[in-house]
């Protein structure tokens, strides 16, 4: 039989900018700045591939090549001046470089509500503020580039302990996973790549889930 079809809906979103409580195992860290009052738009990186055009000599018909994933970036938008988060372009400090977004999904079919989390490690690479305009309600517009870490994780169903990963890539551990499974396997041990698979954040808890995707709470 097949499974109940609903709609999922991305209700309400918070993101929080800058933490080290799970960079440090076994340390307090620090709460980033939370931006659930001032974020007006978030947009997740784009997961694409790089295709070229090969058009065969003995072919009537050309083709495309996929090569490579494109590289990620991450925007939003928040209104008013945060002159705490306008400080962080162009910072080393790794606390600084760590955002997350918390979702809250609601399955249209049973109006349930359920969480959708998005890791994202790069830098604050633009701080574009909007014209000002007496009347109207300036922003600022921020990108986060560079990033070496993105994970997108949900629940499936309310009962679920653990948060399906959609989505896992990590520049340094040669990571990448989409819906559960390892796509850089084959790659990883064709190449004897050394040390790759191993997530430094399972080493202690990250801050919105436990190790193996558990919902912290």
């Amino acid at each position: 039989m097949a499974a109940n079809q609903t709609i999922f809906v991305l209700e309400s979103v918070n993101l929080i900018c800058g933490d080290t409580r799970s960079l440090v195992p076994g340390g307090q860290g620090a709460p980033g700045i939370s931006t659930h009052l001032t974020l007006q738009e978030l947009k997740l990186p784009a997961i694409e591939e790089n295709f070229v055009d090969h058009a065969p000599g003995g072919a009537p018909v050309a083709i495309e090549i996929p090569t490579h994933m494109t590289k990620l970036e991450a925007t939003f938008n928040l209104a008013g001046w945060d002159p705490g988060l306008m400080a962080y372009i162009g910072k080393e400090d790794p606390y600084n470089h760590r955002f997350t977004a918390y979702g809250l999904l609601r399955d249209r079919r049973t109006s349930l509500a359920m969480q959708a989390i998005a890791i994202m490690e790069g830098r604050l690479g633009r701080v574009n503020p909007t014209a000002f305009s007496k009347g109207n309600l300036q922003s600022h517009e921020y990108s986060i580039k560079s990033l070496v870490h993105y994970e997108l994780r949900a629940q499936t169903n309310p009962s679920a302990q653990t948060l399906f990963p959609i989505f896992l890539w990590d520049f340094f551990t040669s990571q990448r996973v989409v819906g559960g499974v390892n796509l850089n396997e084959e790659l990883i041990d064709i190449l004897r790549i050394p040390g790759a698979g191993t997530d430094l954040r399972q080493s202690g808890p990250t801050s919105p889930v436990e190790a193996g995707g558990k919902i912290n709470t």
